[in-house]
């Protein structure tokens, strides 16, 4: 049993086509503002209809265009965490959490909303009303209120956008210990690769409506298939190439040669690397060496990005600085070295894009 989406939808800009079948719990969506991602959800939770498709949960069907099969959402046993947690203001806790369960008895129906509030740690703000409490607050009595049915689905759209940063790092913590309890499917939405990467084994990689990557977070993390699914995992290392030999590669932007671990097939477009697999190379490298100079550095609290400019001679022109990132200790040493500086790419660090 899984979860099974293959569906279409115009929309104002492009067109929405998604496709993925997850047989495991969690399931990241992954991709910029305005990719698709949330009207997915909407789609898996009825709240919206697609223009085509199917959508299969645990194997029974949701939605079926060609069948005329279109579950409503109330019997679609969905449990929804908006964005804005999007709590009734004029309800208080307790209130809000029971909202979903109004055709049961009462005294099972109390028993749930009180396992809900020592679940959530809301134990003494039963009666307070949206506007009295705190944004982290706000969003355990929606977490609250999602598990209240005994959803068979949690739909969790950016749970953690409107939270602070040290706020967002509790929440999720938390958030990670309940999902692990939690027996049902889960689709985790967010723009963020490290929230994605922390939570969903499985991710979906998005880009304007299609799925450009599905499949183990890992895999796709170290082979981004597109250009779209390397940068929205946060690749900041890409060149376009031109091929040399089989094993051998120009990276035309950066102005450097390169060589790859597997033998090049198909056609290959571009290459990346990832910012922090960018070394200096020492006395045992004796390939993928091309000398450089900083170009300029952005420090940030903890970590320094160096961009880097090939001073090797090559025919054409470089276009793009490399970009290495270390931790803020090692620059104080770093800077002290004498440029040109020797880097190497081990090529077990680059990936290819067709």
């Amino acid at each position: 049993m899984g979860l099974y989406v293959d569906i279409e939808k115009k929309l104002p800009g492009f067109s929405l086509k998604v496709k993925f079948n997850n047989e495991k719990n969690i399931i990241g969506l992954l991709g910029a503002s305005g990719s698709g991602k949330s009207m997915t959800l909407k789609f898996i939770a009825g709240l919206d209809t697609p223009d085509r498709g199917k959508i299969v949960l645990n194997e029974k069907v949701l939605y079926d265009s060609d069948k005329k099969i279109n579950i409503p959402s109330r019997k679609r046993k969905v449990g929804f965490l908006f964005q804005n947690y999007a709590l009734f203001p004029n309800m208080n806790v307790e209130q809000n959490i029971g909202f979903g369960l109004q055709d049961m008895d009462k005294d099972k129906k109390n028993k749930i909303i009180s396992e809900k509030i020592n679940m959530m740690n809301l134990k003494g703000l039963e009666r307070r009303f949206p506007s009295q409490l705190s944004g982290g607050q706000q969003q355990r009595v929606a977490i609250a209120r999602a598990l209240a049915i005994e959803p068979e689905i949690l739909l969790l759209d950016e749970p953690f956008s409107a939270l602070d940063t040290h706020l967002r790092s509790k929440m999720e913590e938390q958030l990670i210990h309940i999902l692990s309890n939690y027996n049902g499917h889960t689709v985790f939405v967010s723009h963020n690769r490290d929230e994605i990467y922390r939570i969903c084994k499985n991710i979906a990689v998005i880009n304007r409506g299609k799925v450009e990557a599905f499949g183990d977070r890992d895999y796709i993390f170290k082979n981004p298939p597109t250009v779209s699914a390397a940068q929205l995992t946060g690749c900041k290392n890409i060149s376009k190439v031109e091929v040399v030999d089989e094993h051998t590669i120009e990276a035309v932007d950066w102005g450097c040669t390169l060589k790859v671990k597997d033998k090049i097939e198909g056609k290959v477009s571009y290459m990346g690397i990832r910012a922090h697999y960018v070394e200096l190379a020492d006395d045992n490298k004796n390939e993928n060496i091309f000398k450089c100079c900083v170009n300029h550095i952005n420090e940030s609290p903890f970590t320094v990005s160096i961009y880097l400019d090939s001073v090797e001679e090559k025919t054409y022109t470089k276009t793009k600085s490399l970009l290495w990132e270390i931790p803020k200790e090692n620059w104080v040493a770093l800077k002290k070295i004498s440029q040109p500086w020797n880097i190497y790419i081990d090529k077990d660090n680059l990936f290819l894009i067709e």
